[in-house]
Order: C-alpha cells, then sequence, then structure tokens
C-alpha cells in the first residue's frame, strides 16, 4: 500500500504541467477583432474613443483579451483606426467667425 502511494506520488510529480495555451497567439489584430469583438461591435472604427494605447491595453487586458500581448496588438489596432469627431464643414468662400469685420462703436457726444 505504501509502495503504491510512493509510485502514484513519484507520476504526480514526475509529469510535466500542462501550461495553459494562448489561443491568440500569432493572430492579427484585425484578426483578434473578428474573433472577439466582431459579435458586439460592427467596425472597429470608433471604439478606442480617443484614449491612450496604454490605458486602452489595460482595459483590454482586464477584461476582454488573453494576455498583454493580445491587449497590447488589439489597444494599437483600435487607436490606429481612431477617428476625430467630424468637425463642421466650413463653405466654401466664407470667413471665419473672427476675420468678421465688426460694425464701429456709436460715437459718445460730450454730456
Amino acid at each position: 500500500m505504501i509502495l503504491g502511494i510512493f509510485a502514484a506520488a513519484a507520476a504526480v510529480l514526475t509529469t510535466p504541467f500542462v501550461s495553459a495555451q494562448n489561443l491568440d497567439a500569432g493572430k492579427s489584430p484585425e484578426k483578434l477583432f473578428a474573433d472577439g469583438c466582431a459579435a458586439c461591435h460592427r467596425s472597429p472604427r470608433g471604439l478606442a474613443k480617443g484614449r491612450y494605447t496604454l490605458t486602452l491595453s489595460w482595459f483590454l487586458q482586464d477584461h476582454y483579451s488573453a494576455g498583454p500581448d493580445t491587449a497590447k496588438a488589439l489597444a494599437a489596432y483600435l487607436v490606429s483606426l481612431d477617428t476625430p469627431p467630424p468637425s463642421p464643414a466650413a463653405k466654401p468662400g466664407s470667413k471665419s467667425a473672427k476675420s468678421k469685420q465688426r460694425p464701429p462703436k456709436p460715437a459718445v457726444q460730450g454730456q
């Protein structure tokens, strides 16, 4: 019986531990988005919302990605596609508000 316990302990101690496999390793950021984000988000454009790559990477790592490398790659991809909000289009030939001339002040006559 004791010999059986020693044999079982030896088998457990000499068996190599199976490490967790990162299924996202080696995937492009586009593929990462398609596999993990496209179910809820139609497009990667605008998802970064002006955030820095580092803070977005931390967020993704805490909530969505399998590891720091995956989160960094996905964050960089999202930031690269982030577009600033559209500015109002200026009419051709119009001057900006700062360049408009103001009417002269009324003259104050002596009292």
